[in-house]
This record gives C-alpha cells, structure tokens and sequence, in this order.
C-alpha cells in the first residue's frame, strides 16, 4: 500500500492543495499528516477545513496545541527577541483568525499515530517540540523509535526532509549501581522526516512530503512547485510579518544573531 505523509502546512492553503493533487497523482491510498495546520501562514481555517473535509487522519503540532492551550504550551526558545516577538504577532492573528470549529477540531487531535509497524509524530515521540535533526546521537535516536514499538518513525517540525537508517545491531547497556550488563538486539529502524508542505527550509520554497510504500519499504521524498508567491502576498495583505514572506520564498530559516544568548523563549 502507498501512503502519503505530510506535515507543517502552516496556513499555507496554496501549497496544500497542490501537494494533494499530486498525492493523486502518485496514486497513494491513505493520506497522514503530522500537524502544524496553522501558524505563520495567512490562511489556518481554509487548510483546517480540507483535512477535515478529506478526513485525514492527523496527530497535533506544536502550533496547534499552542492555538489551543494558550502560549504556556510552548516549551520552545527563540533566538532573538526580535524573533520571539514575530511569533507573537503569528499567535495572536492567528488565534483571532481562526474558527471556532476548527479551533476544537485543533483540540481533538491526538499526541500520536499509528499504522501497523510505522509511528507518526510531530516532534518526537517524547514531545511536539523536540527536533529529531539528522546528525542526533545514533543512540538516542534509536531509543526515539523503539519507545512507539513501531519499526519506522514518520516525523517533521523541523521543516526539512531526510531518511535515516538506524542499522540492526546488539545493544549493551550497563546500568548505574549495578555491576552487570543488559544486552538486547534492535532490528533495523527508520527515521523518516517529510519536510513541511507550507514553509520548506531546504532552500528551495518547494512543498515538500512523502510517499512510502508499506509492502517495498520504498520512501520518495516528494518536492512539489507551487505558486509560492501568492501565498507570499497573501501574508503581507493579511498584516503578518513581512520576513515570513521574505522567507517562504527561499526555502529557509531566518533568525537574527541572538540579542542575549543565554534568553530562554517566556511564553
């Protein structure tokens, strides 16, 4: 079977849509998404509405918890003040912005999901705001797919797509205040993060997502064009903060050097 997994559309309605014309194209069965349907982007309720009209089956991001629980639900830190203050401005229109059906659709949305042998998280299984990077210590990267008891992790958040293998091997641990050793086998593991739909920061301002095929294993990181550049202008129309335009159209993450480096985001 092929499945579709996407993730981070941030109110990005332009960019969704043509990611699921091409999910047809690609003739995949079941759509999943790994959240962030709001934030940044100008239009939450027109992408909230489609995967509630699509009945695709989603687990909350960071940003929708927020919109939900209030700021105190963000545990993240900003780089800058400057940096910090613009995500406020996001949260607050947003918040004004956004329907109250599709805020409790927001509410509803589960920590997890699960399919068979394969996970689908935001973050981390641990938290919607941990970044499973590339380069995280192989160790504790295995130990963020064996605690779902799925073979495959599918996660995003951090808005770039890559594939990791995490080898089969045998595992020893040795535990505080005791003299023996544990030993255990871990088969092969997969980390698979899809990338963000609605505010890529692989350097290009393509839509990114993917496809896996459950019988082959197969994984296609998917880039989809799109006419980034209405929803570019949609963003400045709406009053958000110029710089996410400046960025969406190329496809990376801009954050001023930190004012204070030892400033922890407050909210």
């Amino acid at each position: 079977m092929k499945i579709a997994v996407m993730s981070c559309i941030h109110g990005n309605y332009q960019a969704l849509e043509a990611v699921l014309q091409d999910i047809d194209k690609q003739q995949a069965e079941k759509i999943y998404c790994l959240g962030d349907l709001v934030g940044y982007g100008p239009h939450p309720n027109a992408v909230v509405a489609q995967i509630r009209a699509l009945d695709i089956p989603t687990c909350a991001g960071c940003w929708d918890e927020d919109i939900v629980e209030g700021l105190n639900a963000c545990d993240c830190s900003y780089p800058s003040l400057l940096a910090e203050k613009r995500g406020l401005i996001a949260h607050e229109w947003t918040n004004q912005e956004i329907h109250p059906e599709n805020r409790e659709f927001l509410a509803q949305l589960p920590p997890s999901l699960q399919l068979d042998n394969l996970a689908f998280v935001h973050g981390s299984p641990h938290s919607n705001h941990e970044y499973l990077l590339p380069e995280l210590d192989a160790f504790v990267a295995l130990e963020r797919v064996l605690v779902t008891g799925a073979d495959v992790l599918f996660c995003g958040h951090t808005h770039i797509p890559y594939t990791r293998n995490l080898e089969s091997g045998n595992l020893k641990v040795r535990v505080q205040g005791e003299n023996t050793e544990r030993s255990f086998a871990a088969p092969l593991k997969r980390i698979i993060n899809v990338g963000s739909v609605g505010e890529p920061r692989h350097g290009r301002p393509n839509a990114t997502y993917v496809i896996y095929d459950t019988e082959s294993q197969l994984v296609s990181l998917r880039e989809v064009e799109y006419d980034y550049q209405k929803t570019c202008a949609a963003i400045i129309e709406k009053g958000l903060p110029g710089i996410f335009a400046w960025r969406l159209a190329r496809g990376i993450e801009f954050a001023e050097r930190a004012d204070d480096p030892t400033h922890v985001c407050t909210r």
